[in-house]
């Protein structure tokens, strides 16, 4: 017998989100750590919730399960590229790669300019690399640690590390959301790039203003001596040698010359491997307890780098945190948040119940301001309950992408405001698959870097500010104009 179907109200849609706020709220006042399990256990609940709700609408699980099933498919990529960041976190730290940008990095960035310069960094890597996650996961650990000795607050320099990033993740013709975000919008990529132009300039400058004054106002001012004890520890306990260059130089290189990210960070963690083996005999001996075969003793260190949890001593207590590791095992917590949100995701999505929420959005749209900020909270939305960027960029594009056409707008309207609210918002949500995977390998909560991402929160409210002050919004109507122009002139 078939079952009868029927759409939720917007009621019935807002009850497994409004359950899932009240649960993540009470993660946040009671534990430290939510990303260990509380997080996971909300999201799952507040799907189970909407599961319920969905099977008395009439919808099946085999149904839901294979919208689950095929929202988790979406994640995969990130889930992989998780799991060979935590491996490159490993063979990059005993390899000595991230203690020695570190140690050159104090000798090179001053205080007084050090956050402007983590942002200006971050843009540079990411523009050239196109990627965000593959720029925080190197240069970005390293900028962290240069901070740290700095005595800055490590939140801030996250902030100032992740703004830069999503600069060039956001506009880099390299960036899989800067190809996708046109794609679905129905323009192309370098159209969509030089319109970008008029609100992401803006956003980055703001941006790195913020952090020049910050610079000169927020570290405590560690003094010299300070950095040239860490610079002391660094050395006593690593083989520190300009020749460790080149392992992230191969890896910048392999992924400008348009390399898939999976095989591009298997060859920087085969790299950091080699370097562990060749540089760092004594790190690897250490760490083994191996001192008679040295072949034994790096492919157990190198296995236990990759996989498990690595920790070196320094005799500078206070940078022991930073030269410590989890491996594959550390993003473990960080997988298991990303599934959580999927399932969520994925039933909400079989329902129909995110479609009606952002359907009743839209029935609210009455001029093309509110039409572009309503597109821009949809991203946010998604990113929120859909917990990933590329679902945050897909669904809002399809959704309004008539409404942008019946009222004239170019498809270039409607991408860039699908990547300056979809793309660089993920990052700011805990349980987004860019936030959950920041906050774990930068080891920075995500709630505590939040409100030092100057640019990812700038962005979305320059996009809106652009479209009520009706500042380079263009229109079919305006390509008429200029061709009765012409046809005057002549």
């Amino acid at each position: 017998m078939s079952r009868t179907k029927r759409q939720p109200n917007l009621a019935e849609a807002l009850i497994p989100i409004i359950f899932l706020i009240i649960l993540l709220t009470m993660n946040v006042l009671f534990w430290n750590d939510t990303l260990r399990g509380a997080n996971q256990v909300a999201l799952m609940t507040a799907a189970g919730l909407s599961g319920i709700l969905g099977l008395r609408m009439g919808y099946t699980w085999t149904e839901m399960r294979d919208q689950i099933v095929k929202t988790i498919g979406t994640a995969m990529p990130a889930i992989l590229i998780l799991l060979l960041i935590g491996a490159l976190a490993g063979t990059w730290l005993i390899s000595g790669v991230v203690p020695a940008l570190i140690y050159y990095g104090l000798d090179i960035l001053k205080p007084d300019i050090f956050l402007f310069a983590a942002v200006l960094i971050g843009m540079i890597v990411s523009t050239a690399t196109g990627s965000s996650w593959s720029t925080i996961a190197t240069i970005g650990v390293a900028t962290l640690g240069i901070g740290d000795a700095m005595g800055f607050d490590k939140a801030i320099v996250a902030g100032a590390i992740i703004s830069g990033a999503y600069f060039g993740d956001k506009m880099s013709p390299l960036s899989d959301t800067t190809n996708l975000a046109p794609a679905v919008s129905g323009t192309d990529i370098f159209t969509h790039i030089r319109y970008m132009l008029y609100t992401t300039v803006p956003s980055i400058s703001i941006t790195l203003i913020i952090f020049l004054i910050m610079g000169f106002t927020s570290h405590s001012g560690q003094p010299p001596e300070h950095i040239s004890e860490v610079q002391a520890s660094i050395l006593h306990t690593f083989h520190i040698t300009p020749w460790l260059f080149l392992v992230p130089l191969i890896l910048f290189i392999v992924i400008i010359k348009k390399m898939p990210p999976l095989p591009a960070l298997s060859i920087g963690v085969l790299l950091g491997a080699v370097a562990a083996v060749i540089f760092q005999p004594q790190i690897i001996e250490n760490l083994t307890h191996i001192t008679n075969n040295y072949a034994k003793a790096s492919y157990i260190g190198v296995m236990q780098a990759i996989y498990g949890p690595t920790k070196i001593l320094t005799s500078n207590a206070n940078m022991n945190d930073l030269f410590s590791t989890g491996g594959m095992e550390g993003m473990l917590d960080t997988i298991w948040l990303i599934l959580a949100a999927m399932i969520f995701g994925g039933i909400m999505e079989s329902n129909g119940m995110l479609r009606k929420i952002t359907q009743s959005v839209l029935k609210l749209v009455k001029t093309d301001g509110s039409l572009i900020a309503s597109t821009a909270i949809s991203c946010i939305f998604f990113n929120i309950t859909a917990s990933d960027q590329y679902i945050s960029i897909v669904v809002p594009g399809e959704m309004y992408h008539d409404a942008f056409e019946d009222r004239g707008l170019k498809p270039e309207v409607l991408s860039r405001t699908l990547e300056d609210a979809g793309t660089v918002t993920s990052v700011l949500v805990p349980w987004n698959t860019g936030g959950a995977t920041q906050a774990r390998v930068l080891g920075v909560p995500t709630l505590s870097y939040l409100p030092y991402a100057f640019f990812n929160i700038i962005s979305p409210l320059m996009t809106v500010f652009f479209a009520y002050m009706n500042i380079k919004i263009r229109r079919y109507k305006d390509d008429k104009k200029i061709a009765v122009g012409k046809k005057t002139e002549r």
